[in-house]
């Protein structure tokens, strides 16, 4: 089996997918776990390259080196996509088999923009605290919010570049499908999307990623639940930041490591 890369995402660490690594020792899949949440305020092209050195060296390590599948969660996602399409895209020396996100923010993120609107930021930052963001945030000051805007430099760069036709592309989402409030409770059940300069409120995201954020030319994918909430899995469980955790899209990843000729739902056209 092919090595999993895990890279997790903003405000978060290598723990967010212990669930996922007990199913990836059941099934016999090795995996390596990048971490950068003690690499501080830096820009994600810094993350990119981090993550680059660390497939490096563990592939020296493991005396590797055929193709490895990665898997991120959130902003994760976007460092990913960097350091394959901006950092290595003409190269092409990473050599990587599939890339699946979860809830991978690739046209920049509508929340890092709703962060710093002037008219929603201050109430969206109040409701978010302790829960999606520290108390006292300053996204003004936040290497990786600024970059991620959808109308960044660094989000540009990554439009301009393109996805790779030797990589596999996944991205795995959620939608509200029966409109539960306690989908993601701060926003009702719903995710902000910010198109074209103004923001709409809907059911077709994750509560912090909507599927605007992450469609993708070219690239699968998968929403979720595939059927409407029956009580198996509660609701909880789909929005942002327990996507790592879902038993649905761990049985969905695991298929993909398994069998990567596996065919998406769809295909973002």
């Amino acid at each position: 089996m092919c090595p999993a890369v895990l890279v997790h995402g903003w405000k978060s660490g290598p723990g967010v997918w212990n669930t996922l690594i007990s199913r990836l020792t059941e099934e016999s899949v090795p995996y390596w776990n990048f971490d950068f949440s003690g690499m501080g305020n830096v820009h994600p092209g810094t993350i990119s390259a981090a993550l680059r050195h660390y497939i490096r060296e563990m592939r020296i390590c493991h005396g590797y080196e055929g193709p490895i599948d990665i898997i991120s969660h959130s902003t994760g996602g976007f460092i990913v996509r960097y350091m394959l399409e901006v950092l290595d895209g003409s190269e092409r020396s990473e050599l990587v088999r599939q890339f699946i996100g979860l809830g991978s923010p690739n046209n920049g993120s509508s929340m890092a923009e709703l962060f710093n609107d002037p008219v929603y930021g201050n109430e969206i930052l109040h409701t978010l605290a302790g829960v999606f963001v520290p108390r006292r945030y300053d996204p003004s000051r936040d290497f990786i919010v600024q970059a991620l805007r959808p109308g960044s430099d660094t989000t540009a760069k990554l439009l301009a570049a393109g996805i790779r036709s030797d990589v596999r592309y996944r991205m795995i989402v959620t939608e509200n499908r029966t409109l539960q409030e306690g989908f993601f409770p701060p926003f009702q059940g719903k995710t902000w999307e910010f198109r074209s300069g103004s923001w709409r409120i809907s059911y077709a995201g994750d509560g912090v990623v909507p599927h605007v954020d992450s469609y993708l030319p070219g690239a699968g994918f998968d929403i979720f639940p595939r059927e409407p909430f029956t009580g198996t899995i509660s609701p909880g469980l789909y929005c942002h930041t327990l996507l790592p955790e879902n038993p649905e899209i761990i049985d969905r990843i695991v298929t993909y490591l398994r069998d990567p000729a596996t065919v998406p739902y769809r295909i973002c056209e």
